[in-house]
């Protein structure tokens, strides 16, 4: 894409979990059509918590939905019109679509539908957001001028910090390049509020805006039934991006660029009543606005270099969402949108899949590895009598170490489940039952929230079985004041065995030393990996996202300011996203795309660790300031391969980013065989490019053997560079087959029924897939009507994104123009069409009006 620098910017699963969506509906009045989902799908909030992140809350959207519109927003006009406009075109361009939405919002109010936007978009898509009952709903999918209606998402800070600061941790300003600090460019923080005291940003935050509330400053805020408690994530991510003159020598990564603090999440109330962080797909959305366009006026000339979102919205790695486009839209507008993976990898509590807005083919998403050299280990040894159960060398879980040796009785919860509470660890009576012992529980799917009740019960050390955990990576901080270490299965069976016996069960945990840190220049175990719902590559590359020092908003008892240690996917982001800023000041020229593209290209492979995983590699900011070619995408996804003699093709285009002519040479790398072998074949395999030139090279995917198993092939292609550094696009080929169907049977509650707005008929099925540790979601699902005499009747609902789960529609007897149907025979068509291609889904169900 063109540079828009023509006007100079400011400076300034432990165990496989269902994903069950939530479900229902019915309540379709008046002229209502004949089925209606009154709310959008939820996710069991049991699959919400990472190793790297707190149990997240439950949040209810309400009937909160992101309607996306077909008329073109400003950066639709922009993109169009090869990237440099004047600022009255911009202004003029935004009114355009703002006014398109009054007509619509005008038309559908006649129509008795009355919308009242709670956000409205125009700069990065053209849409709004806003409160949409079942009718509204319905007359908004049949109106031409409505591209799609999307659920509003939740999504929470990507991190977890501990209050423990380590001086041996890894700082984020390691990552250097010389000569340049990011001064003059700006990064578009969208977070929780940032508490600009802190002498460690040195008044690098900008004025800020506030999203969720009304400070305009856009500062932390206090929990507002406990003033005690203020929202960090900001602070801490700020910290990672310009900080500077803290404790043992750390700085941020960016120290002369400006934060734009844009709060999006924060203190808003949740299901249960309480307050909770969190921020919703609708709001972040609105923060991206802002980030492109400032002063609100409608030009984005003025728009952030870097937009960093620090927020993951779990299981929601749609290429066509809300966010995904909004992704899209800053980058015609300039701005560089870098969000996390997500916490909800392998050694987490969940399917290892991509978060929102990380699964935006046009974000720069970032995986988190582990730099540390060393880390904090424990010898632990169980006896049963002279019988020694376990002995072995543990790496600590948490944050807490044992400064002496604790030795202590074994005892267990009353449940042994996957789902331990804090009322697990007493007895019926209210004794506590490992008050004084070390607790021995499963990890289940939130080690974090079994660890923190156990501590809270009385317990001296806490046993985690189920998983093999990661050194820190459950982040807790010192809240939980005893140590948390993870024991084989085998060695869980033989301590529950002996509990019961005369001699009982007893463990000692040595004094916390230092070990070399066996996933050192790894992915981090939390970190989510790829592929998204669609098949692409993500994420595109990692930072490090474990152990990273930072500050934390407010003051220690002492006075002095607060530091601590942040792991996650968002600290990963961030450090990207610091690094993205010194390259902007050290190559000004390069567009929003040709960031992204260099850094990707110029990551260092890890070894052992697979594409899905890493993408790229690891961030090498220095490697990216000398490379010379950009390449879209940045990552390659080839597909699905059906079998032996299966090939695919897809394009890269490279673009000579230098000041000289260069002559490019093309190979293939492989990092793994996977199932079969796979043959990378780039045409051509070598050509020249006068600066600033492009040329397509086209790739191309072989199946040469049958495929034994599922693993996924993967590698990249090699760029190499008369005179210059290589570049590298990263390849992936999946195998195993799609799922033969993505519909359930249907079922009605009753065949026959009389129309009723009260008391519809339930039409219940359920929809996507779960294959291993694979979700198989569903695009869109259009419930059709049809009738032995009229044939189609038309369309009775259609709903977008769906995760697998159990669904429920009411069926009110209506047609979809709200008439009531005559009595006779019908047919609903049930049809769910496919994120990653391939044929769709039917399923039909008879019945009668009677």
């Amino acid at each position: 894409m063109p540079t828009r620098r023509g006007d100079p910017r400011p400076a300034g699963v432990l165990a496989l979990l269902a994903v069950a969506a939530a479900v229902v509906l019915v309540t379709a009045g008046g002229s209502g059509s004949g089925a209606a989902l009154t709310s959008a799908a939820e996710l069991s909030p049991a699959g919400w918590a990472g190793l790297a992140g707190e149990t997240r809350p439950r949040v209810s959207v309400g009937q909160r939905l992101l309607v996306v519109l077909r008329a073109a927003s400003l950066a639709d006009r922009v993109l169009a019109g090869g990237g440099i406009v004047s600022e009255a075109q911009e202004r003029k361009w935004s009114n355009q679509a703002r006014a398109k939405q009054k007509v619509l919002i005008a038309r559908l109010s006649l129509q008795g539908v009355l919308i009242k936007p709670e956000f409205t978009y125009t700069r990065v898509l053209n849409g709004f957001s806003a409160a949409i009952d079942a009718r509204g709903l319905a007359v908004l999918e049949h109106a031409p001028e409505v591209a799609g209606v999307y659920p509003v998402r939740v999504a929470y800070p990507a991190s977890q910090s501990s209050r423990l600061f380590f001086g041996a941790a890894a700082a984020a300003g390691s990552i250097e390049l010389s000569g340049a600090s990011g001064r003059g460019v700006t990064i578009a923080l969208l977070d929780t509020g940032v508490d600009r005291a802190q002498p460690y940003l040195r008044g690098r935050v900008l004025g800020g805006i506030d999203v969720v509330g009304k400070d305009p400053t856009a500062e932390a805020a206090l929990k507002p039934d406990d003033p005690g408690q203020l929202e960090e994530h900001g602070t801490q991510m700020a910290g990672i991006l310009v900080g500077a003159g803290g404790p043992f020598g750390i700085s941020g990564v960016a120290t002369g660029a400006s934060v734009l603090p844009i709060r999006v999440a924060g203190w808003q109330a949740d299901a249960s009543g309480h307050w909770s962080v969190y921020s919703r797909t609708d709001q972040i959305l609105a923060g991206l606005e802002k980030a492109v366009d400032p002063n609100d006026d409608g030009d984005a000339h003025d728009a952030a270099r870097i937009a960093l979102i620090a927020l993951a919205a779990p299981y929601s790695a749609f290429a066509d969402d809300p966010l995904a486009r909004g992704a899209a839209g800053a980058l015609a507008l300039d701005t560089l949108v870098v969000a996390p993976s997500g916490n909800d990898g392998a050694a987490g509590p969940g399917f290892g899949s991509i978060s929102g807005p990380g699964g935006a083919l046009a974000a720069l998403t970032v995986g988190a590895a582990d730099l540390r050299p060393t880390a904090s280990s424990v010898r632990v040894v169980a006896r049963a009598g002279l019988r020694v159960l376990f002995d072995r060398t543990a790496a600590l879980g948490g944050s807490v170490t044992a400064r002496r040796p604790i030795t202590a009785h074994v005892a267990v919860p009353r449940s042994g489940g996957d789902a331990v509470t804090l009322g697990d660890f007493f007895d019926r009576r209210g004794f506590g039952l490992v008050a004084g012992r070390a607790a021995l529980v499963p990890s289940g799917s939130d080690p974090r929230g079994v660890a923190e009740a156990a501590a809270r019960a009385g317990a001296a050390a806490v046993l985690l079985y189920g998983s093999e955990l990661p050194a820190g990576g459950l982040g807790l901080d010192e809240d939980v004041s005893v140590p948390v270490v993870s024991v084989p299965n085998g060695a869980a069976r033989a301590l529950r065995t002996a509990i019961g016996s005369p001699a009982g069960a007893i463990v000692t945990i040595g004094a916390a030393g230092a070990q070399a840190n066996l996933g050192l220049q790894h992915v981090a175990p939390f970190s989510s990996t790829g592929l998204t719902f669609d098949g692409t590559v993500k994420p595109d590359l990692v930072g490090p996202g474990v152990g990273v020092p930072t500050a934390s908003p407010g003051a220690n008892p002492d006075g002095s300011p607060r530091f601590a240690t942040v792991n996650g996917s968002s600290a990963a982001a961030a450090t990207v996203a610091g690094a993205a800023a010194l390259l902007a000041e050290a190559r000004p020229s390069l567009d929003a795309g040709a960031l992204k593209s260099l850094l990707v290209g110029a990551a260092q492979p890890l070894a052992g660790d697979p594409v899905s995983a890493q993408g790229a590699g690891l961030l090498d900011v220095g490697a990216a300031a000398a490379a010379e070619v950009a390449a879209s995408p940045a990552t390659l996804s080839l597909g699905r391969a059906g079998g032996a003699g299966w090939r695919a093709t897809q394009t890269i285009t490279v673009r000579n980013v230098s000041t000289r002519p260069l002559r490019l040479g093309l190979t293939a790398e492989h990092l793994s065989e996977g199932a079969a072998a796979v043959k990378i074949s780039p045409d051509p395999t070598s050509l020249r490019l006068a600066r600033g030139e492009s040329a397509e090279i086209k790739v191309t995917a072989s199946v040469r053997s049958a495929p034994v198993g599922t693993v996924p092939a993967d590698g990249a292609v090699r760029i190499a560079i008369s005179g210059g550094s290589p570049v590298r696009v990263p390849w992936l080929v999946v195998f195993g087959r799609r799922p033969a169907t993505l519909l359930d049977p249907l079922r009605l509650s009753v065949r026959s029924f009389r129309p009723s707005d009260s008391a519809p008929a339930l039409l219940t099925f359920r929809a996507g897939r779960l294959l291993g540790r694979q979700i198989v979601p569903v695009r869109q699902l259009d419930i059709r009507l049809f009738s032995p005499e009229q044939g189609s009747i038309g369309l009775i609902a259609r709903v977008r994104d769906l995760l697998p789960g159990s669904y429920a529609f009411g069926l009110t007897g209506r047609s979809p123009t709200g008439q009531q149907l005559a009595p006779g025979p019908y047919t609903l068509r049930v049809i769910a069409y496919p994120t990653e291609g391939g044929p769709d889904s039917v399923r039909s169900i008879h019945f009668t009006i009677k």
